[in-house]
């Protein structure tokens, strides 16, 4: 067993758990950079809406891929790079976002503006 799956237990649900991992991955990434990012409240808002069972499931699709793509560690640029770090990641999400933008509520936008007042203090 991985030290990532050792992450949280398991009742062999691996969707569930997939989930779960990437959920704490988003938050854990999204508390280190939220202050440098200006696409903060996008991103969470983008987030609210992929976990929405409301959304279309192509459209949580795309979102997750979007949200997909800030998490892992590895893309076109670092994020440690300064400046330029973060870019990509606001492209692919400003992309997915222009698509789906009539499935993003003002809802949504109200959880991720709460979650930033909050301290982003979010849990999945």
């Amino acid at each position: 067993m991985s030290d990532e799956a050792a992450d949280f237990p398991s009742d062999g649900n691996r969707e569930r758990d997939n989930n779960r991992h990437a959920g704490r991955a988003f938050w854990s990434k999204l508390r280190r950079f939220a202050a440098g990012l200006p696409f903060v409240e996008d991103l969470l808002a983008a987030y609210y809406c992929a976990l929405d069972r409301e959304t279309p499931r192509h459209v949580q699709a795309a979102l997750l891929g979007a949200i997909g793509y800030f998490i892992l560690p590895f893309d076109a640029i670092p994020d440690m790079v300064p400046l330029l770090g973060f870019t990509d990641d606001a492209a692919a999400l400003a992309a997915v976002i222009r698509l789906v933008a009539t499935h993003i509520t003002p809802e949504h936008r109200d959880a991720a503006k709460r979650a930033i007042s909050q301290g982003l203090n979010g849990d999945i």
